[in-house]
Order: structure tokens, then C-alpha cells, then sequence
């Protein structure tokens, strides 16, 4: 019987030509990401640059409003966006992280806990986290329907506590605090709002990134496939409630976070933070924004924060204004704004966008007038209800109008109705233009794979 050594072929070659073909398999190269480094600078950048730009009181308080909505918004999202909870009492879990933090920074301030006002957000977001890990084990047993009810009965369920139980959450007026805490570090004291803004815009930033992060893990991947097809999930060995669960506790935990620093900024909290006005407001932003995308929230938490602040001053009817909206995006962008943003850069993408910019420009002109003449009905409506007692006229829009005059109500709906008709004709023709132009996309992307 021969000795001589054998050479192992099987298939496509040799041993040694296989191991290696194996390490190849292995070790590749991955390129940067240059476009994700360049925007998480880019936001960064804006981050820090923000209150230089906007140096008066009330433009850094509204900056460090929106970086509070910001990581609200963007918790709310992982439930809503990510997983296809809608939740209706999310605001129990920042508004409870608010309280717990108010408290220990009035512990801090007596004397009797040693943390950095620095860190009583973390304090809020630990709450936010406890909070959603007690309530959320029952909650998340459901899907669907039936987890939205459970969330607003427990909403509800808190918020009349907030009233019940004045040691904890201060009745009607609240509980007070002050974070300007001992001596200043470094010269940092948080009395300033420039100051409370930079700490929020850390945590902003922070946060962000690690939300993002959790978009990229296994555990985001399968929170979508849970949105998308539980049973699957299911089939394939994962318990959806538990994913559920876990997704539950992590926005809870960021929630907690924007709650506490709500409790720094605004050195007061009351029972509102917990209402379903507010749970609401996260519910409705974020889907303006765009709940399917990431920076969908962000863009909610902007006009969140507008909305509150801005136009609730400008008109008694701001609630009114924002249903409306409400109804025109779901009517035509149920997408959200991201939506149309990520549409229209796939449209320039291919070298086309500027056939549309004409018919954008028609349709943004239409629904101006169609605006100008609803707001002014809506404007007299109020006027009648709330100050007749001044007399029947009105400043509209540089505009004197009578509440009770014919002549400017006919006026109000001839603008209205001629913008409506003008908005519904041009958008035909612009449906007409984009169906056209996505199936030369299309045609495009068919040729390109061919070749």
C-alpha cells in the first residue's frame, strides 16, 4: 500500500485555495460612511453654534425648548415610528421623570443628596425607566388597538393621581426648584439660560446618537419586524412581547431624560406634564414630522415647540389651526414632512426636480390664498365669541374687518372658495406631472439594472 500523501479536492479546488477563499469571506473592507459622519458634524455644529445666532432671552429659551421636544419626540418615536405602538399616555413617563427630578434637585439644594445638578436629567431618566419597566410589563401584552386604550386609561389614571396625591406632585400649583446650586464650576452655574441651553444641547446630542445607534442593532431590526410582521417574528423563535417590553423601557428611560431637563429649564412642575394634552402633543408632531423616518421627530419637535410658543400667541384659535393641519396631511402627506423631503431629493436624485418647481410654486401660492381666506373666517368666528365686547371690528392681517358685516364674511369665503378650486386644479396637474416623472424613474432604474 502506497504512502504517498493525498491532496484534498472537493468541488472548486484544493484545501489551502478553500481556507482561503473562507478568509476572504471574513475580512473585508468597509468604507466610512462620509455622508453620516458629515451630518452628525453638521448637527453638532448647529447644536453649538444655535444660541450665537439666536443671543436674545427668548431665543435661547426656544433653543433649549426644542432640544428638550427633540429627545421627547424622538423617544415617543421608538414606540410609534419604530414599532408600531401608538401610545396615547406617553407624557406619565417624561412627566414623571420631571417630578422625580424637581424632587431630588430640591434634595440636592436642602443639603441632603450630593449629585450634580448636571446630572439630575440622568435622575429623570432612571424614573422615566423604572416607571415604564412597572407599567410597561402590563401594557405591552397587547398590540395594536388594545395596547393604544390601555395606555390612555393608565394616562388618565395618573393624571388624576397628580391631583389626588398633592405630597408627591403639588396639587394645582406644582412643585418649585432651583437649580442654581452651590458654588459655580468653572464658572458654571445654570442661573444663565445660555448655560442650561449648552447642557440640554449635550444631552440632545447624546441622546440622539444613541437612538440612532439603537435603529442599527439587532434589537432595532427586530422592534421593525415586530411593527411590520409579528407573526413572522413569532415563528421564527422571538417573543414580540418582549420585544415590546424592552423597546417600552428604553423610551421610557429617554422620556425620563427630557423630562428632567424640562424640570432645569422651567424650575417648575405641575400636573401638566403628565396630561393627555401633552401625550397628545408627542403623538401629533411626530407624525407631522414623520414617524417612518428618524429625522421625522426632529422636525416634529420644531414645530412643536413653534406651535406652543409662537402661535399660541399670535391667535386664540392655534388649536383650531393645528387640526386643520392635521387633517391636510393625512388628506395628502400621510407621511409626514420627512416623507416629502425624502421623495423629492429620490426625484432630484435623477436630475428632475426642476421640472416640478413651477407647479410647487403654484401649489404653495393656492394654498396661501385658500389659508388667508379661512383664517380670516375663523378669525371673525372668535371675534364674535370671545371680544365682541370690543366692537365687531377686527385687525386681520393688516385688514380691518367687521365680524358682522356681510360684506366681510362674503369676502373672507370668495377668497377661501377661489383658493380651494385653484389649489384642487393645480394639484391635478402636479399629480399628473409626478405620476409621469416616477415612471421615468422607474424606467430608469430598470435600464440601469439591465446594464
Amino acid at each position: 500500500m502506497s504512502s504517498t500523501p493525498m491532496t484534498t479536492t472537493q468541488g472548486a479546488g484544493t484545501l489551502p485555495a478553500r481556507q482561503a477563499r473562507s478568509r476572504e469571506a471574513y475580512f473585508h473592507f468597509r468604507p466610512y460612511n462620509v455622508g453620516r459622519w458629515v451630518l452628525w458634524s453638521l448637527f453638532a455644529l448647529l447644536l453649538a453654534l444655535a444660541p450665537l445666532v439666536w443671543k436674545s432671552s427668548f431665543g435661547q429659551t426656544m433653543l433649549t425648548q426644542i432640544g428638550i421636544a427633540i429627545i421627547a419626540c424622538l423617544a415617543y418615536n421608538i414606540l410609534l415610528g419604530q414599532g408600531g405602538m401608538l401610545s396615547f399616555g406617553h407624557a406619565v413617563y417624561s412627566g414623571l421623570g420631571s417630578f422625580l427630578a424637581i424632587h431630588t434637585l430640591n434634595m440636592v439644594s436642602a443639603g441632603k443628596l450630593a449629585v450634580p445638578v448636571s446630572l439630575v436629567p440622568l435622575v429623570g431618566g432612571l424614573s422615566g425607566l423604572f416607571f415604564a419597566a412597572l407599567l410597561g410589563y402590563v401594557t405591552t401584552k397587547k398590540a395594536g388597538t388594545t395596547f393604544a386604550m390601555i395606555t390612555l386609561g393608565i394616562g388618565e389614571l395618573v393624571w388624576s393621581m397628580s391631583l389626588m396625591i398633592p405630597e408627591f406632585f403639588g396639587g394645582e400649583g406644582g412643585i418649585t426648584g432651583n437649580r442654581v446650586v452651590g458654588q459655580p464650576v468653572m464658572g458654571i452655574s445654570f442661573g444663565p439660560q445660555v448655560q442650561v441651553y449648552y447642557l440640554v444641547a449635550v444631552y440632545c446630542f447624546v441622546c440622539t446618537a444613541a437612538m440612532f445607534a439603537l435603529t442599527r442593532t439587532p434589537l432595532g431590526r427586530i422592534l421593525n419586524a415586530v411593527r411590520d410582521n409579528p407573526e413572522r417574528v413569532e415563528f421564527i423563535g422571538y417573543s414580540t412581547q418582549h420585544v415590546r417590553y424592552i423597546a417600552f423601557m428604553i423610551s421610557g428611560f429617554f422620556a425620563g431624560i427630557a423630562g428632567g431637563l424640562g424640570a432645569l429649564n422651567f424650575e417648575i412642575v405641575t400636573a401638566e406634564v403628565v396630561g393627555a394634552a401633552r401625550s397628545g402633543a408627542y403623538l401629533l408632531f411626530v407624525f407631522l414630522g414623520g414617524a417612518t423616518f428618524f429625522f421625522g421627530p426632529i422636525i416634529g419637535a420644531v414645530l412643536m415647540v413653534l406651535a406652543l410658543v409662537l402661535l399660541s400667541e399670535l391667535t386664540k384659535a392655534w388649536l383650531l389651526y393645528l387640526g386643520l393641519v392635521f387633517l391636510f396631511m393625512v388628506a395628502y402627506a400621510p407621511g409626514g414632512i420627512a416623507s416629502l423631503i425624502m421623495m423629492n431629493l429620490r426625484v432630484a436624485a435623477f436630475g428632475k426636480l426642476r421640472r416640478l418647481w413651477t407647479s410647487y410654486l403654484a401649489l404653495g401660492g393656492c394654498a396661501f390664498v385658500m389659508l388667508v381666506g379661512a383664517a380670516a373666517m375663523i378669525e371673525m368666528v372668535y371675534h364674535l365669541q370671545l371680544n365682541i365686547a370690543l366692537g365687531p371690528e377686527l385687525t386681520f392681517a393688516g385688514v380691518t374687518l367687521n365680524a358682522q358685516g356681510l360684506d366681510s364674511w362674503f369676502g373672507a369665503a370668495f377668497v377661501f372658495v377661489t383658493g380651494l378650486a385653484m389649489f384642487e386644479i393645480t394639484r391635478r396637474e402636479f399629480k399628473r406631472q409626478w405620476d409621469t416623472i416616477q415612471e421615468e424613474i422607474e424606467a430608469e432604474i430598470k435600464r440601469r439594472e439591465a446594464l
